[in-house]
């Protein structure tokens, strides 16, 4: 009598499930898909055109393509732990297009990458059902991705994500610092909390205070899991409308997105190097929930090391276009605030 045969569904992947995944979340990524993607179902890639797809997007005349990964980091285990994924798919698609953008980019196109232990389907189609409405926000198309299903590499329940982000940018448009000088003006725009940089801080303080994600805390005014899981803000099209306000010289010097390393280091990425900015931390008031993670032991220092304190994006424009940036951003429903100057200096960020 022979022995048994072994099947991929033995080792713990069933490629049948697989395939009924991926027919779901066709609808997904159709959401996303204007003229400029072309149709080629059950392809191998995804097919993007470069130039004016019918639907009033301009042909570049020195385009440069801009490309850039990410991922959402230990936020995800307290998405699992609360089990609200819907706004980590948001969050992986805002920590790369938020990037992309600070050079003038704009987006096209978007493609993830999902390592699982066991596809759940209900849960991981709300997942990409985030990052379809991620891109909805970026104005970008979910052109593709890939789902891997380890169980010899992650514990069941456990997943990871990855994200990767294409842009477009003409050449003499794309932003990068070198024009920014003494006397140019920071331009905050608020996040949305705490986004999806620090989380094995935020994940500390919550086990070592033994806090618990679905309590209401008076200093937040809502759940803890609410306050922590809010998605990250996507400024794309905020950033967009403002460079477009200025169609025969650049509305701004220099842009940050201020993730990890907060202020200090992500501001310090737009300026030139002959140039240093001071930000006023008293001309916003950020989030409760960045008070109440001081609150419950992280020291103020390391609040501004390790988090973005309220200001998720940042513009350096020169002062006569000051006016005008703060009117396209307000009359987009934003609510910039000046936080500081640029001075003469060495390329620092200088918190006072």
């Amino acid at each position: 009598m022979g022995s048994a045969k072994l099947s991929y569904k033995d080792s713990g992947v069933d490629i049948d499930a697989n395939a009924v995944w991926v027919d779901r979340i066709q609808a997904a990524m159709q959401r996303t898909h204007g003229p400029r993607v072309l149709s080629q179902a059950g392809g191998f890639t995804g097919l993007f055109r470069l130039g004016t797809g019918g639907d009033g997007k301009k042909a570049y005349r020195n385009p440069v393509l801009v490309g850039c990964a990410d991922g959402v980091g230990t936020k995800v285990l307290l998405g699992i732990q609360a089990k609200r994924l819907f706004g980590l798919g948001i969050d992986l698609v805002a920590m790369n297009v938020n990037d992309l953008v600070t050079c003038g980019a704009e987006p096209l196109f978007f493609l993830d990458y999902l390592a699982v232990n066991k596809l759940d389907s209900e849960s991981l189609l709300e997942l990409i059902e985030g990052v379809s409405e991620g891109c909805l926000q970026a104005g970008c198309a979910l052109l593709g991705g890939e789902t891997a299903e380890m169980p010899d590499l992650y514990r069941r329940g456990d997943f990871d994500l990855a994200g990767f982000s294409v842009g477009v940018v003409d050449e003499k448009r794309a932003i990068d610092g070198r024009s920014v000088s003494p006397g140019d003006v920071l331009i905050g725009l608020p996040s949305s909390g705490v986004h999806s940089n620090g989380y094995s801080l935020v994940r500390k303080v919550i086990q070592s205070k033994r806090l618990r994600l679905g309590k209401v805390y008076e200093e937040l005014g809502e759940t803890l899991g609410e306050a922590v899981l809010r998605p990250t803000k996507i400024y794309v099209k905020s950033v967009l409308a403002v460079l477009g306000a200025y169609a025969s010289r650049a509305s701004v010097s220099g842009m940050a997105h201020v993730t990890g390393g907060g202020l200090d280091e992500n501001v310090a990425r737009a300026l030139s190097k002959r140039c240093d900015a001071v930000v006023d931390t008293s001309a916003w008031s950020p989030p409760p929930i960045f008070a109440f993670l001081e609150s419950h032991g992280v020291a103020r220092e390391e609040m501004f090391r390790v988090f973005n304190m309220g200001i998720g994006y940042v513009f350096v424009a020169p002062e006569r276009n000051v006016k005008r940036v703060m009117g396209v951003l307000e009359g987009l429903g934003e609510a910039p605030v000046v936080i500081g100057r640029v001075k003469r200096g060495k390329g620092r960020v200088i918190l006072r």
